[in-house]
């Protein structure tokens, strides 16, 4: 540990050198512009007053809120002093949020003033948080200025494969798994993004993604790796992305259908020039991708991965084979494999599994499902694929028992909705699935049979998924029916999906 090692710390440390007074950081919201190496100060000073508050290496820092500077800046000091950030997704209900953060029993919490009041009515289910803090300053919580300190701090030794930050992937099977990603887990995946893009310290990147989504914080350490800007918007609004982009020249951006087409679309009626726009990874529609190609002459970036394969596990331009995922990451040996883990021939279809120093450390204390997910020395993911004679990657879809339904980027496993849905009286069998959507590229259906006598409309079922988890995960549409076809004394998902799958019409 030391003289190998190389963390995110050392990254912000190597950057305050190499590009101290050249800008890091925009806050869109306050037109504040913060160099790297006052970003630096900022960190170092924050590293501090978390160190002054008791916290060391391996404890968790649990946050909620939208993107800001000061979010960045907790991930840098958690760095410096080998402390771990649990950034939680501010989508998810009240309850779920509290589990999330139960499930890595935090030494702090911080949130914004957005989320200080959900935070503050929790804090009594919330046993291991000593200190609650509000990023703004204001509300409930403790304010956050008089936490940062001006006394040297004490740099903690921090291997390169340490934890840094824990994601929690979809619910599979109903709960929620924290995905412990490590430094060189994020500076790997940084060093692979730059490598696509070419990025220089000339380069701006839109800071649109959420901060505890994968894609928006390695995107935007991606950036910050190569000394160039990050444009930080707190909400992502078509038009301001567009004024955005054409104020500060922003050249590359991550992408989840439908944030391109918006923009795409706010760019026509306004006559904006977005031409310095010349990159753009993600997943979108190939009219939506064609468009934007057509609009700037940049290129589309096509991709695959997951949280748990540190958001690459392939990637490649759209234009070399329009509806793959790429070719493989270069340090990442990706095989496909049968159920028995023995390859599958090219052209045939397979798990997708991944070695190398992309694959997250683990989900956080659950020792069986690493061991499954681990087994025979490879990150299994659940995804199926198969290769051409090129080696491009073409996406075909979940094993059945790991279904998946991405309706806007989101992940949302079927067993999750299912279970909620159950819990409505009226209720006595269901199927969830996913369905093509022209907004989110996927939406999430639920086929019920009501108990006998028992009334129940779409939107009322809706709503009550809705009240009880994520809106997100709600249905899009709901269909009720007599009954669900069986196979061997158990509802046959297959045969579901078959009869009423494909397009949908809207419930009103």
């Amino acid at each position: 540990m030391g003289l190998y090692d190389f963390s995110l710390y050392d990254l912000i440390c190597r950057n305050a050198q190499c590009f101290r007074n050249r800008p890091a950081w925009f806050e869109a919201d306050t037109g504040e512009t913060t160099t790297f190496g006052q970003f630096k100060g900022q960190v170092d000073r924050l590293a501090s007053g978390l160190q002054r508050a008791g916290i060391k290496t391996g404890d968790r820092v649990g946050i909620v809120g939208k993107n800001s500077l000061p979010f960045f800046q907790i991930y840098g000091a958690a760095a410096a002093l080998g402390a771990i950030v649990l950034p939680i997704n501010w989508r998810l209900s009240v309850d779920e949020m509290a589990f999330n953060l139960n499930d890595c029993t935090p030494a702090v919490v911080f949130a914004d003033d957005e989320f200080g009041d959900a935070v503050s009515g929790v804090r009594d289910r919330l046993p291991s948080v000593r200190r609650f803090f509000n990023l703004n300053n204001t509300g409930p919580l403790d304010a956050f200025d008089p936490l940062i300190g001006d006394a040297p701090f004490s740099v903690e030794p921090v291997a390169d494969d340490a934890g840094l930050v824990i994601i929690h992937t979809a619910a599979v099977a109903g709960r929620p798994r924290g995905a412990l990603v490590s430094h060189i887990n994020l500076l790997c995946a940084s060093l692979h993004l730059n490598y696509c893009f070419g990025l220089s310290p000339d380069d701006v990147h839109l800071n649109l993604l959420p901060l505890f989504h994968v894609g928006g914080l390695f995107m935007a350490v991606n950036a910050f790796h190569a000394g160039a800007l990050n444009v930080n918007m707190s909400k992502f609004d078509a038009e301001k992305a567009v004024d955005l982009i054409q104020s500060h020249k922003v050249s590359v951006l991550f992408d989840f259908s439908p944030i391109l087409g918006s923009i795409l679309d706010a760019q026509e009626k306004c006559g904006a020039d977005i031409s310095s726009l010349q990159s753009v990874m993600g997943l979108d529609a190939p009219d939506t991708i064609a468009r934007y190609q057509k609009t700037t002459g940049g290129c589309f970036y096509n991709m695959y991965g997951q949280t748990e394969t540190s958001c690459l596990t392939t990637m490649g331009r759209y234009d070399d084979r329009p509806g793959s995922a790429g070719r493989p990451i270069p340090m990442g040996r990706v095989e496909l494999v049968d159920d028995a883990d023995h390859p599958v021939p090219t052209g045939l279809v397979g798990e997708i599994t991944l070695k190398g120093p992309m694959v997250f450390k683990g989900y956080w204390n659950l020792d069986a499902d690493n061991t499954q997910t681990f087994r025979n020395g490879r990150h299994h993911t659940g995804d199926l694929g198969r290769f051409d004679e090129d080696g491009f990657l073409w996406y075909a879809g979940r094993k059945p028992e790991k279904e998946l339904i991405k309706p806007g980027g989101e992940n949302v496993y079927p067993a999750e909705v299912e279970k909620v849905i159950l819990e409505h009286p009226a209720v006595s069998q269901t199927i969830v699935f996913g369905v093509p959507d022209p907004k989110w590229k996927e939406g999430i259906k639920a086929v019920c049979v009501l108990n006998p006598g028992r009334q129940l409309t779409e939107r009322e079922l809706m709503e009550f998924v809705g009240s009880r988890i994520a809106r997100y995960k709600k249905p899009q549409y709901v269909q009720f029916v007599e009954s669900l076809p069986e196979k061997n004394g158990t509802i046959d998902r297959e045969a579901v999906k078959a009869l009423y799958g494909g397009e949908q019409i809207k419930n009103a």
